[in-house]
C-alpha cells in the first residue's frame, strides 16, 4: 500500500508542479493603491516638516523675540540649501524603504489569505489538492510544510482505510472457513443426537467425520494465531548465528518420507556452505517447511526439488525450486495474500488454511528480509531474500529486480 501512496504522490506532483504565486488584478490594484497612498502621506509629511523647520529659522521667537534663529546663528543661504538637500534624499530613501516594507507586508497579508483559502478547500474534503504555488523565504517553508503534512495525512487515511477494509477480509474469511465444518460438524454430531437408533458404525462414522472437520477448525486457528504473533513488529525474535546449508539439510531430513511417497527426491546444492546469518531458527523452520511442503503437495512425481543458498552483493537467498505446472503472474502476484489459495475451488484438501505463504512472509519481514515467487520453463522457484548485514543491500536489491 505505501508503495502504491508513493507512486500516487509523484504523480500529483507531476501534474500539479507548484508555480509562482499569481495575483487577481483586485490585489494588484490594491498594492498599487497602497504605494500611491503611502508615498502621499510621508510626501505630505516632508512638506509639514519643511514648513516647520521654515519656520523655526526664519521667523522671529524661537530664540529671540527680535531676531530669528538664521539671524542669531548666522546660517547662510547656502548652507540651509545644503541641509535642505540632505534631508530632501533622506526624505526619498525613507519613503522608498517605508513604502517597500508596506507593500510587502501588505503581499505577505495576500499570500495568507491565498493559503488559507487553499486550506479551506482542503478541509472541505478536497484531499488530493495541494497549495498550487511556490512562496520564498519563510512563508515557502511554510507552504511545503502544509503539503507535506497533507500528504502524510491522506496517507495515513488510505492506509487506514486499506487496514479496515483487511479486517473486513480477515473476518470474511475466518467466517467463511470455519463456518464450512462447524456446519458439517452440527449436522453431522445432529445425526448421532436425533436418531436413538442410529447403529454404532454410522455413528462411529459421523464422529470420524465431525472429529475430522473439528481438527481442520484448531488448525485454521492455531494458523491465526501462528499469522498474528509472526507479524513484524510481534512477538521478538531469539536470534542465533545458524550455518544456513547445514540448516537446510536438517529440515530436508523431516520431509525424506513425505517426499519418497510421491516418488520425489529433496538435494541440497553444497555451495555456499560457509554462509552464517543470524535467525530466529524455529521460526524460520517454519518458513522452509511450508515451502518444502507446498514443493511436494504440488510438484511433479518423479522429480527432484532442490534447495541452494545464493550470495549477492550482501544479500543471501535460500532458493526453493521444484518442477510443476506454470503459474500464472496474476497468481503468483496474490500468492503471499492471507487465504489466498491457487485452486479454484477452498477445498481443504489441497488447499490448507491460505495462511502458510503469509505467515512465512512475516517471519521473513521481520527478519528484514523479503520473499518472492517464479514460474518458467516448467519450474516454480521460492526466493527468501536476507541482509547479511544491513537493509541497504537488500533496498539495492529490490531495485533490481524491478
Amino acid at each position: 500500500m505505501k508503495t502504491n501512496n508513493k507512486k500516487v504522490l509523484h504523480l500529483r506532483k507531476v501534474k500539479n508542479e507548484p508555480t509562482l504565486l499569481t495575483l487577481t488584478p483586485k490585489e494588484i490594484s490594491e498594492l498599487v493603491l497602497e504605494g500611491i497612498v503611502t508615498l502621499c502621506i510621508v510626501f505630505l509629511l516632508y512638506l509639514g516638516i519643511l514648513v516647520m523647520v521654515s519656520q523655526l529659522i526664519n521667523e522671529p521667537g524661537f530664540i529671540s523675540v527680535e531676531f530669528s534663529a538664521r539671524e542669531v546663528w548666522h546660517i547662510e543661504r547656502d548652507q540651509i540649501v545644503f541641509y535642505k538637500n540632505i534631508f530632501t534624499i533622506t526624505s526619498v530613501v525613507f519613503a522608498v524603504a517605508f513604502t517597500y516594507w508596506r507593500l510587502m507586508r501588505r503581499y505577505q497579508q495576500m499570500q495568507l489569505n491565498h493559503i488559507l483559502e487553499e486550506l479551506h478547500l482542503i478541509a472541505d474534503g478536497q484531499y488530493d489538492r495541494r497549495i498550487p504555488f511556490r512562496l520564498s523565504g519563510d512563508m515557502g517553508q511554510v507552504v511545503n510544510s502544509i503539503n507535506r503534512l497533507v500528504d502524510s495525512t491522506v496517507n495515513a487515511l488510505e492506509d487506514e482505510r486499506a487496514i479496515e477494509k483487511s479486517k473486513d477480509e480477515l473476518i470474511t474469511n475466518v467466517s467463511h472457513d470455519i463456518r464450512t465444518p462447524l456446519t458439517s460438524i452440527i449436522g453431522y454430531l445432529g445425526l448421532i443426537v436425533n436418531q436413538p437408533n442410529v447403529e454404532s458404525a454410522d455413528a462411529k462414522r459421523y464422529a470420524e467425520i465431525a472429529y475430522s472437520k473439528a481438527e481442520q477448525m484448531k488448525l485454521l486457528v492455531d494458523d491465526l494465531f501462528e499469522y498474528t504473533t509472526t507479524r513484524p513488529n510481534g512477538a521478538p525474535l531469539r536470534l542465533n548465528d545458524i550455518p544456513i546449508v547445514n540448516f537446510l539439510e536438517q529440515v530436508a531430513a523431516d520431509f525424506e518420507l513425505e517426499a519418497q511417497k510421491r516418488k520425489m527426491a529433496i538435494e541440497v546444492l553444497p555451495n555456499n556452505r560457509d554462509v552464517v546469518l543470524e535467525l530466529d531458527a524455529e521460526k524460520m523452520v517454519r518458513v522452509i517447511n511450508n515451502l518444502l511442503s507446498n514443493a511436494i503437495k504440488y510438484g511433479h512425481e518423479d522429480s527432484v526439488i532442490t534447495m541452494e543458498v545464493l550470495r549477492n552483493d550482501g544479500v543471501v537467498t535460500i532458493a526453493v525450486r521444484n518442477a510443476g505446472d506454470p503459474i500464472s503472474k496474476e497468481v503468483l502476484e496474490q500468492l503471499f495474500a492471507r487465504f489466498y489459495r491457487a485452486e479454484a475451488s477452498r477445498s481443504k484438501e489441497t488447499g490448507g488454511t491460505g495462511l502458510g505463504l503469509a505467515i512465512a512472509e512475516n517471519i521473513v519481514k521481520s527478519h528484514g528480509g523479503m520473499m518472492y515467487a517464479e514460474s518458467e520453463n516448467g519450474q516454480t522457484s521460492f526466493y527468501v531474500c536476507l541482509p547479511e548485514e544491513n537493509q541497504g543491500s537488500l533496498k539495492q536489491f529490490k531495485e533490481k529486480l524491478k
